[in-house]
């Protein structure tokens, strides 16, 4: 029997060999492979003596070989093969021990160049691997180093692998090499903004969760290999273990303070924020989010866009959340926040990557993809559409507001003052039941405020119910085929309205 063995990690390596060698096996190998097994005192033969090539072109072409590859691929119960095997002097390989180069662990570099993409892409490797998984009823083959232990426990007892444990093996290394193909097709076209013809989408198990969503289904976290930072990626500072729930939640606040320059604070429930802010001094900037719907912050997420200090963490006492969020947190805050014993802490990176670009949704046979929204506002090209133009001030709370919007679940109503979120209307079906909802919230609070819509009014009574309950001024997208009567309704009411040009759905 023999086993061919070409690694980049080399975890594992030379107890997978020993046992190996232990069980009967003739070791095959590669390069510093190769001398990884002799270093450690292993009888081994070099690839190119087997082949009877050279490696040539810088070890681009070493195990691309019929004496290789027949040995792989022959099939054992096929009389034919056995016969083409003597034929060319072929022997047989039993076992592929192979994982890839460093492609991933390359380009996240940041002075990894383009000539250092195209050399870590590895072409050798997969199609060993592609091979010898094809032929799994007759090759063992293992990808991955946490594999090695079972497989050396039992091969080493003189104990079959049995087929379903082959098939899962070959399912592993498929599943690798896809997701490896995925990301060097990702990088490839990291700066283009077209949507693909085809796209793929490659993750890998980041971590266990007890179930999704709900307690009957199963759920688990998966990272982009090409990503870095993110709620994925976060660091869990303190508390209990994430749920499903926890990270939805956890993105969706995270996305919010992450759309803010100035010092920003979000809380936010069943992925709308409830509460926003943004102020110079974090602790105020925290009271004015949580008064922004005190009774739906119970038992949600906050996240922070600046290192959480001790006195906003102080600021926080009294109300149970299950996230705290921030890119850095003060030594004395994480004393503070260790008395929370409900509450997770995560520490967050900006997230970058080249599948950051994209949205992508799934639906019935297929998914929907698109770029990713942005919400970057220029109010100086807002066209003031009222007779009243907007005050200063309100002027930077409808800035404020609109960016709110755009993170609100459509029907998305958002009631600002004074840079903080008052109240909120969200999911509708109709947009006059949403601004009912954020006025409610709101209350006497909604007096002196200004109105975000995320996109157009398709009536006047959205703005007359507003007025009714104290805004002041509206941005809106507009494009309504009845943008004239609302028009006409706010110059009555002596309100001030701004088109955006833009919308915000965000279903």
């Amino acid at each position: 029997m023999k086993a061919l063995l070409s690694v980049s990690d080399k975890t594992g390596l030379v107890e997978l060999a020993r046992a190996l060698h232990g069980a009967g096996f003739d070791l095959v190998s590669t390069g510093g492979t190769a001398g990884a097994l002799a270093g450690a005192g292993l009888p081994v033969q070099e690839v190119s003596a087997l082949t009877g090539s050279p490696e040539i072109l810088d070890g681009r072409v070493k195990t691309l070989h019929p004496k290789v590859h027949g040995g792989i691929l022959a099939r054992r119960d096929l009389d034919s093969h056995a016969a083409q095997l003597d034929e060319h002097g072929i022997d047989t390989i039993d076992l592929v021990a192979v994982n890839l180069y460093p492609f991933v662990e390359t380009v996240l570099r940041h002075d990894a160049t383009l000539e250092d993409a195209l050399e870590n892409i590895d072409i050798g490797g997969p199609t060993l691997l592609r091979a010898a998984a094809k032929n799994f009823p007759h090759v063992i083959v293992a990808v991955d180093p946490a594999d090695y232990g079972w497989l050396a426990e039992r091969l080493s007892g003189r104990e079959p692998v049995t087929p379903d444990e082959r098939r899962a093996l070959a399912q592993k290394a498929f599943q690798h090499v896809a997701l490896y193909d995925t990301a060097v097709a990702h990088y490839l076209r990291s700066d283009s903004d077209d949507m693909p013809e085809a796209v793929t989408l490659g993750y890998e198990r980041a971590a266990s969760v007890r179930y999704g969503e709900n307690p009957h289904q199963q759920g688990a976290i998966y990272a982009d290999p090409l990503a870095t930072g993110g709620i994925v990626r976060a660091e869990h500072l303190l508390g209990p273990e994430l749920s499903y729930n926890n990270i939805l939640d956890g993105e969706a606040a995270w996305r919010v303070v992450s759309d803010f320059r100035e010092p920003a604070a979000v809380v936010v429930k069943h992925n709308n924020p409830c509460g926003l802010a943004i102020d110079d001094d974090q602790p105020a900037a925290y009271r004015k989010a949580y008064e922004g719907d005190s009774m739906s912050a119970y038992g949600g997420i906050v996240a922070f866009n600046r290192t959480l200090t001790a006195a906003t963490a102080r600021a926080m006492r009294g109300v149970l959340y299950h996230v705290v969020i921030a890119p850095g947190f003060e030594p004395d805050a994480l004393e503070v926040l260790k008395r929370r014993k409900q509450a997770r802490v995560l520490r967050v990176a900006p997230a970058s990557g080249p599948a950051e670009k994209l949205d992508v949704r799934r639906v019935s046979g297929g998914a929907l993809l698109q770029a990713a929204d942005d919400v970057s506002i220029d109010p100086s090209a807002w066209v003031t559409k009222s007779k009243r133009e907007p005050t200063e001030q309100e002027l930077r709370d409808l800035a404020f507001a609109w960016r709110a919007a755009a993170h609100v679940k459509s029907n998305s109503i958002v009631l600002a003052k004074d840079r903080a979120l008052v109240g909120m209307g969200a999911g509708q079906p109709n947009r006059v039941t949403s601004v009912h909802l954020a006025l409610r919230v709101a209350g006497e609070k909604a007096r002196g405020s200004v109105l975000a819509s995320d996109a157009f009014f398709p009536f006047a009574d959205g703005v007359e119910l507003a007025a009714e309950g104290g805004i002041t001024a509206v941005a809106q997208p507009g494009g309504s085929l009845r943008d004239d009567d609302v028009i006409e309704a706010v110059d009555r009411l002596g309100l001030a309205m701004v088109f955006t040009g833009t919308r915000h759905f965000r279903h």
